[in-house]
């Protein structure tokens, strides 16, 4: 029986925990537990003596150590159900969590690492006013609701980044590589990851992620025209910006196949039907293989009539190459420009090229039908044969490489009215983010957004499943920065972003409803970012004194429902926040049933001991149970006895 841990994932301890396994030598026991003696570790990846003075090419900042820290420290925070503000709670598999995003990302660790498909960010741009996140995790027990991303010590969690501050660019980057250090974790082997940047701090950006992710996993930089040239600005201006960036990384670029944007190909031209009309002029061997020549007088070319061609047949029966390579033929070379040539680019059959080198022959040759009697000189060029299933009526589906600039001034110019929502609070066009997942080749992945902001990657990823019948799932994550000094916001009803980002989801699903009728996910889940579930007896027991053990006879806080510590729980179990929920009565017992029989659990404080047969029968997963609801010893052990006796595979846990 398992004691739940109720905390996220302690990225250190599992850190240190691998280093040990490589190298045992370095990792030293301490009053503190264990630790890496760096020095060891340096010289055992070193080939030279290490010399700690040595300079060396690296991006550095005042506060880049804590932003490290900050990002390794667990949480004992939680997520909460708002129900009330969700849509089809209990059907939907997408996800919005109010709350500070680094305690989101911490939170999210362990039920979701290396699961996320694609990340697409909006951070603030350090333009000299913008916010950037106050992170301070040194707290006390008093203070969990500020550290839980509601608030800061002033009532706010964003405080103000002004260029006139000393650690101006410092405050930005320690914000930003914390929480770009997590979200690698939740990235798939193949996943990628869209970063949203100006020229403020697009160098700087680069750098961060080169050192996070590698910079040979760099996929792309992308151009993005955002406006047009405005002649009404002052003339004391010297230049205009017309362009924003998006930073690509994948985790592991070697993984990532990007879907390729494709057009027709017609290969008919390519179909040639070459009559030899006398023996080789010539029989030499080129590159140890023998060749045969044939000069101009010696073969004709025709085109093979399109009564002649059947493409898919002809692929039965031919051995078709690529292009005209030096030192690769199978036997013949023809002394002759031919036509067709293809100039856009640049493929040929047959053409007149320059010296070889050793042979002097002065052309290139071509490689012929691998098959002796297979259709002497019909020849396809550039087409694969194992994709000659895709061939249709002469018709090849080519790919094209994807470009790197975009012009989306338009869509950034009507913004506010972009789809008919009417928020206009930093929103990026939907076309633009759809082309941005339209990259991925699969529809059925989770996108995760953690500046979610008016929350148009939400409407991005139901606009394109409807348009591709595809199962994209959204997480968004936006602290509820208040709207105060938005009149227009304020006026519209709105406290916070992240009211208008979840109203906005609300006009979006009824927009793509009426428009399309398409038959995908509309709701999503509402969760904020809260103190644990659990009191401090339950995590230092061993501070508490007889005395105050009374006021403690549950672990439990007050105000938490059997709904909060069922997140929880999922949570500390490493599941996602999106399975199909059910509560069910049995025996007067409120039961649920976690994506059916993954998870089962009764928070209940009198469990009848007879509902453990009807759990049993359903040969869960995991089970969990208050601590609380056993009064003695003994009924922990019958639990545990009855479960090995009806569903020995069953995990069981208490909290």
């Amino acid at each position: 029986m398992n004691k739940l841990n109720m905390e996220s994932n302690n990225i250190i301890n599992d850190n240190i925990e691998y280093i040990r396994e490589k190298f045992p030598n370095v990792v030293v026991e301490t009053n503190n537990g264990f630790e890496v003696d760096f020095n060891l570790l340096k010289q055992e990846l070193s080939n030279i003596i290490v010399d700690e003075n040595k300079e060396k090419y690296q991006l550095t900042w005042p506060g880049k150590k804590e932003a490290i820290l900050n990002a390794n420290t667990p949480t004992k925070n939680t997520l909460r159900p708002i129900r009330e503000k969700s849509v089809d709670f209990d059907n939907t598999e997408n996800i919005y969590i109010e709350g500070d995003n680094l305690e989101a990302l911490k939170i999210l660790q362990e039920s979701y690492l290396n699961k996320i498909k694609c990340i697409y960010i909006d951070p603030p741009y350090n333009t000299g006013k913008d916010f950037v996140y106050k992170d301070n995790y040194h707290v006390t027990s008093p203070e969990e609701l500020i550290s839980s991303g509601q608030v800061d010590d002033y009532g706010k969690k964003l405080v103000t980044n002004y260029s006139t501050d000393g650690k101006y660019h410092s405050n930005w980057l320690s914000m930003m590589y914390s929480r770009i250090k997590l979200a690698r974790n939740l990235l798939t082997e193949d996943g990628v990851i869209f970063i949203s940047i100006d020229d403020n701090e697009y160098f700087n950006l680069k750098r961060i992620c080169d050192e996070i992710f590698g910079e040979n996993n760099l996929l792309e930089v992308f151009h993005i025209q955002v406006r047009y040239g405005n002649k009404s600005l002052n003339e004391k201006d010297s230049f205009q910006k017309l362009i924003e960036y998006a930073l690509v990384y994948s985790k592991n670029k070697a993984k990532f196949i990007p879907n390729k944007p494709v057009e027709d190909y017609d290969v008919t031209k390519f179909n040639l039907n070459i009559k030899e009309l006398r023996e080789p002029d010539k029989k030499l061997k080129i590159n140890g293989r023998d060749v045969e020549v044939f000069l101009p007088s010696s073969y004709e070319i025709t085109k093979v009539s399109d009564e002649e061609t059947n493409l898919l047949e002809y692929f039965k029966e031919t051995w078709v190459t690529g292009s005209i390579y030096s030192g690769t033929g199978h036997g013949k070379v023809y002394q002759q420009v031919v036509e067709p040539r293809d100039t856009e680019d640049g493929y040929g059959v047959l053409y007149k090229i320059y010296g070889l080198g050793e042979d002097g022959l002065g052309y290139r040759y071509m490689t012929g039908p691998k098959q002796q009697n297979a259709n002497k000189g019909k020849m396809y060029n550039k087409i694969p044969l194992e994709k000659k299933e895709l061939l249709q009526k002469g018709v090849y589906k080519k790919e094209k490489p994807i470009v790197n600039f975009y012009d989306y001034s338009p869509d950034f110019g009507n913004i506010r009215h972009e789809g008919g929502i009417g928020f206009n609070s930093g929103k990026k066009p939907i076309k633009m983010l759809k082309q941005f997942l339209s990259i991925i080749k699969e529809n059925d992945y989770t996108v995760l957004d953690f500046f979610s902001g008016s929350a148009s990657t939400a409407h991005a990823v139901m606009q394109l499943n409807a348009e591709d019948n595809g199962n994209r799932k959204y997480i968004m994550i936006q602290i509820p920065e208040n709207c105060e000094n938005n009149v227009d916001m304020v006026r519209e009803g709105f406290g916070t972003i992240c009211d208008i980002g979840e109203e906005r989801i609300r006009r979006t699903v009824k927009k793509i409803k009426e428009e399309t009728k398409a038959d995908i996910d509309y709701g999503f889940r509402v969760y904020k970012i809260d103190s644990s579930n659990m009191k401090d007896v339950y995590y230092k027991p061993g501070e508490i004194n007889q005395e105050q053990l009374k006021m403690f006879e549950t672990n439990i806080k007050d105000d938490r429902n059997s709904e909060d510590l069922l997140i929880q729980v999922i949570l500390d179990l490493g599941l996602t926040l999106d399975l199909k929920i059910e509560e069910k009565n049995i025996l007067n017992n409120k039961v649920f049933f976690v994506d059916e029989n993954l998870l089962i659990a009764c928070f209940d404080e009198n469990i009848n001991i007879n509902i453990v047969e009807e759990i049993c029968n359903k040969k869960p997963r995991k089970v969990v149970f208050k601590d609380s609801a056993f009064k003695r010893d003994e009924e922990k052990i019958n639990l545990s006895e009855k479960f090995k006796k009806l569903s020995p595979e069953t995990e069981i846990s208490i909290l």
